[in-house]
């Protein structure tokens, strides 16, 4: 379930009218349902740079191959197995080393349960094909970290520079904003990002 912003923490964010208008408008955010972060991580890699509805249809037929969502199963189909469902060449090897990541460092949920956030990220970030940001979702939507700031993200870029009317074509200017911006997020910048989000989707969508 998500943590709900805290009364004490939503009043503080009245001074920030742009994003308390933003909340207020769009109510309760629908609870996030968590995934095993290894089934997480791999449908993250599967669908990067690819539409929603495509990546689903890839990962479904992806996990059709798969008597369980195992490392070892997943060790177990070749390559071209893979390619037959609709990855490409490199996804597929990005597949293959956060399988065999997850069983040489015999990884499993509770041992996150003992790590940081950063040491996570540093963790699996050792991982081939495994970025920053495909972590930072783990984090929020596997294991229920309520303090992650997607400031890479594109939506979150995009959502801040509507939501607080920034037009500014320089990345790294727009980076230090966000995050001198986010230290008000905390602890729930989690929560707020999904705001973002939806805030942003929804304008888009008219």
């Amino acid at each position: 379930m998500t943590v709900p912003i805290s009364d004490t923490h939503f009043n503080y964010l009245k001074n920030d009218t742009a994003l308390y208008n933003v909340i207020t408008q769009l109510g309760q955010l629908e609870p996030r349902v968590y995934q095993d972060p290894f089934v997480h991580l791999l449908r993250t890699i599967a669908g990067q740079q690819l539409s929603v509805k495509a990546a689903a249809s890839i990962f479904e037929k992806f996990t059709q191959l798969l008597q369980a969502p195992t490392p070892e199963n997943v060790l177990a189909l070749e390559i071209e197995s893979l390619r037959l469902v609709g990855f490409s060449y490199g996804k597929a090897g990005y597949i293959h080393n956060i399988a065999q990541f997850w069983i040489d460092k015999k990884i499993d949920k509770k041992m996150f349960d003992q790590m940081e956030d950063e040491e996570i990220i540093e963790l699996l970030t050792q991982i081939k094909g495994v970025g920053r940001w495909s972590v930072e979702i783990l984090l929020a939507f596997s294991l229920a970290r309520e303090n992650i700031f997607f400031v890479d993200d594109l939506g979150i870029q995009q959502g801040m520079s509507l939501i607080y009317g920034w037009d500014i074509k320089d990345k790294k200017e727009l980076r230090r904003l966000m995050i001198e911006k986010s230290k008000t997020y905390a602890p729930y910048s989690t929560q707020v990002c999904l705001y973002i989000w939806q805030w942003k989707n929804k304008l888009k969508a008219g």
